[in-house]
C-alpha cells in the first residue's frame, strides 16, 4: 500500500467559531454540507453519499475549536481534522483542514475539500 501523505488546506468563513462548530461536529450539521446524510452512535459517525456508506471514528473534539476523524478502513495513522482558527488581531475566522491522500489524488482531494466548503459557505451565509 501506498503512503498517504498530509496535506493542509485553510478557507476563510464568514462565520462565528460557534455557529462554525455546530457544522463540523453534529451529524444534523454535516448532513448539510459534508455528506447527503450522516448519523451517529456515540463516537461512531457514519456517513452517506449516493447510497454507500463510510464509517469514520471521531477521535477528538474541543468545543468551537476542531473535530478529528478516522476512517474505519484506515488503519495507517491517518486522519482529519476541521479546525476552526480565529485572528487574533482581525477576528477573521478561517477552517483549516488537514487530511491524508495518496500522493496522486492530492490535487484532487484538496478540489473535493474545495467544493465541500463552499457547500458550507452557502449554508452559512458566508461569500
Amino acid at each position: 500500500m501506498d503512503d498517504k501523505v498530509k496535506f493542509q488546506i485553510e478557507f476563510v468563513i464568514q462565520s462565528s467559531p460557534q455557529l462554525l462548530y455546530q457544522y463540523l461536529s453534529t451529524p444534523s450539521g454535516l448532513s448539510e454540507w459534508f455528506a447527503d446524510n450522516v448519523n451517529s452512535r456515540g463516537e461512531k459517525f457514519t456517513f452517506i453519499w449516493d447510497g454507500s456508506e463510510e464509517e469514520a471514528k471521531l477521535l477528538k473534539r474541543k468545543s468551537d475549536e476542531f473535530v478529528k476523524f478516522a476512517w474505519d478502513e484506515d488503519d495507517d495513522g491517518s486522519f482529519f481534522e476541521m479546525k476552526i482558527i480565529v485572528d487574533e488581531i482581525t477576528k477573521d475566522v478561517s477552517l483549516f483542514i488537514t487530511d491524508f491522500a495518496e500522493e496522486d489524488e492530492v490535487e484532487e482531494s484538496k478540489m473535493l475539500w474545495t467544493n465541500q466548503v463552499s457547500d458550507l459557505k452557502q449554508v452559512l451565509g458566508s461569500s
